[in-house]
C-alpha cells in the first residue's frame, strides 16, 4: 500500500518514551521538525517518515523501545510508511548495533545529533541504505523552543546533563556523559519563555539536579537558581525532581522552605539503606547519613512531602540486609516511593558481580516492599480527609464552559489534579468532583475521599 508523499511537505510521526530528560529532547526535536516545515501528524499511518525517541536505561525499557520500533517497522512493511528512525539514548548506547536488534531500521541517531534531525529526516528519505548518527557532541543542550506534548501549564526545565557518580548499576554516564551545568542565564532564559507561554509549574530536573553548578566550582548553584526563579512574574510552582542525597545541603533545605514557589516536595532516590549495599552501589552515603537528611528536611519543613526509590535484589543481598531495607520503609514512613528490581545492565561493574539474585526473589522483595508502601500512602491519604488544598488542575471531562458563564452541578465535569506534594504522572492525583475551573488554574478544594493513592476532592466555593 505505497502511496506518494504529500504536497504540502514531508509527514512525520513521531513516538516518545522515556524519562522526563527524554520527554524535553522529543519536545525540542518536535519543534525543530516543525521549525523545518515538515508536518507532524497524530497517526502514525499517514506519516512519511516515524521517529522513535527511545530509552535505553534499563532492560524493559529497551525492551519498550525496541517493541515500538518493531511495531513501526511493520507499518513499513506493510507500505504504509517509508523510513523508520530511531534516536534517543538506545542509539547512544548501543549505537549501530541497533541495525542488527532491529532489522530494517532507516536511521540511528545518537543524542549529540539531536538538534539535526531535520536534516537527518531529509537525508535517511533520499538514502537507500541505513543512516547512523552517533557520536556527536558531548556539550550542553538548547532545549529552547519546544514543542510541549503535555498540558500547556506544565513543563520540566532541565538544567543539567550527564552524571559524574560512578554508581556501579547505572547507565547513564555511559550514555549521557559527564556531569554539565546549564549556564545560570541560559535556565533563565528557558523558564521565561515557558512561563511566557502558559506554564504555571516547572518541574525542574537533571541527572543530579542538587549539583548544579558544582561542575563550575559553585557549591550552591541550585539555590542561587531558585532566587533567580522566585522573580519570574506568573511562575506559581517550581519543583525539584532527582535530588542525589548527598548534593542535599543545609542552604538548599533552607531557601526551599524559605521559598514562595518552591513547593515543599524533595524527591530523593536512595536506592537501600543497608551500608554494605550501597557501600557495593558505589553510593556516596550511608545509613546515618540517609536518616539524618530525612529528619533534617522534616524539621525544616513539617508538612514536606518526601519521594524516594530504592532498588530489591541487588547482587548479593542476604534475607537481613533486606530485612533492613524493608524495616527503614516501614520506620521512614515515605510518602512516595517507587521500588525497583534490580537489573543486571550490561557493561555495568555490578552486573559482573557474584551472588546474582533469582528473578524470582527479586520480584517477591520487590512486592513487599511495595505492600508495606501502600499501606503506608493509603493511612497518608486517610489523614488528609478534612484538609484544605490548593489544586492545580490538569485536565476537566465533560462541558467546559467560558470562565464568565454561570456553573450548574449537571455542566460542572469531574477534573483531575494535583496539590504540590503531588508530581505528575509520577504520583496520585486530586480527583476533583464538580469541577468549575479550567485547566491550569489553580483551586482551593477540600479532601472528602482517599481511594487509593488518590484523593478525592471537591471545589470550596466561593
Amino acid at each position: 500500500m505505497s502511496r506518494k508523499r504529500a504536497k504540502n511537505g514531508i509527514r512525520v510521526g513521531f513516538i516518545a518514551l522515556g524519562c522526563p530528560k527524554a520527554v524535553v529532547d522529543s519536545e525540542r526535536m518536535l519543534a525543530l521538525i516543525g521549525r523545518a516545515g515538515f508536518l507532524i501528524v497524530a497517526e502514525p499511518t499517514q506519516a512519511d517518515v516515524i521517529v522513535v525517541n527511545t530509552c535505553g536505561f534499563i532492560a524493559p525499557a529497551t525492551a519498550e523501545s525496541l517493541e515500538a520500533i518493531g511495531w513501526a517497522l511493520e507499518l513499513k512493511r506493510k507500505g504504509y510508511v517509508q523510513k523508520v528512525i530511531a534516536a534517543g539514548c538506545l542509539p547512544e548506547r548501543i549505537g549501530d548495533k541497533l541495525l542488527g536488534e532491529a532489522k530494517g531500521i532507516d536511521g540511528v541517531v545518537g543524542l549529540g545529533y539531536r538538534d539535526d534531525i531535520a536534516e537527518v529526516i531529509k537525508d535517511v528519505l533520499k538514502s537507500d541504505r541505513p543512516k547512523v548518527y552517533v557520536g556527536g557532541d558531548d556539550g550542553i543542550f538548547d532545549d529552547t523552543e519546544r514543542l510541549l506534548i503535555g498540558p500547556r501549564h506544565r513543563a520540566y526545565l532541565r538544567v543539567s546533563e550527564g552524571c559524574n557518580h560512578r554508581c556501579s548499576f547505572c547507565t547513564i554516564p555511559a550514555i549521557r556523559g559527564r556531569f554539565r551545568s546549564k549556564r545560570p542565564e541560559d535556565v533563565i532564559a528557558e523558564a521565561e519563555e515557558l512561563v511566557s507561554a502558559g506554564v504555571a509549574e516547572l518541574n525542574i530536573i537533571g541527572q543530579d539536579t542538587a549539583s548544579y553548578g558544582r561542575d563550575s566550582g559553585v557549591r550552591d548553584g541550585l539555590v542561587r537558581l531558585i532566587d533567580k526563579l522566585e522573580r519570574i512574574d506568573g511562575l506559581s510552582w517550581v519543583r525539584l525532581l532527582y535530588l542525589y542525597p548527598e548534593a542535599i545541603t543545609d542552604d538548599l533545605i533552607d531557601a526551599v522552605a524559605e521559598s514562595n514557589k518552591v513547593v515543599h516536595y524533595f524527591d530523593i532516590p536512595i536506592q537501600h539503606i543497608n551500608d554494605e549495599i550501597l557501600g557495593a552501589m558505589r553510593r556516596a552515603g550511608r545509613k546515618q547519613d540517609i536518616i539524618g537528611l530525612i529528619e533534617k528536611v522534616r524539621r525544616a519543613m513539617p508538612d514536606v512531602v518526601l519521594r524516594t526509590t530504592v532498588m530489591a535484589g541487588f547482587p548479593s543481598e542476604s534475607d537481613k540486609q533486606f530485612a533492613e531495607l524493608l524495616e527503614f520503609v516501614a520506620d521512614a514512613r515515605f510518602d512516595c516511593l517507587g521500588c525497583f528490581r534490580y537489573q543486571a545492565e550490561a557493561g555495568t561493574d555490578a552486573a559482573r558481580m557474584s551472588g546474582q539474585i533469582p528473578e524470582s526473589v527479586k520480584r517477591q522483595r520487590c512486592e513487599a516492599v511495595m505492600l508495606a508502601q501502600q499501606r503506608i500512602a493509603f493511612e497518608k491519604n486517610n489523614e488528609r480527609i478534612g484538609e484544605v488544598l490548593n489544586c492545580l488542575v490538569d485536565s476537566v471531562e465533560g462541558p467546559i464552559l467560558q470562565r464568565e458563564a454561570k456553573w450548574t452541578p449537571d455542566e460542572a465535569g469531574n477534573g483531575r489534579g494535583r496539590f504540590y506534594g503531588q508530581a505528575a504522572d509520577i504520583d496520585g492525583v486530586c480527583i476533583i468532583r464538580d469541577c468549575r475551573s479550567m485547566p491550569g488554574e489553580f483551586v482551593e478544594v477540600e479532601v472528602i475521599e482517599a481511594q487509593g493513592y488518590d484523593l478525592i476532592v471537591k471545589e470550596i466555593l466561593s
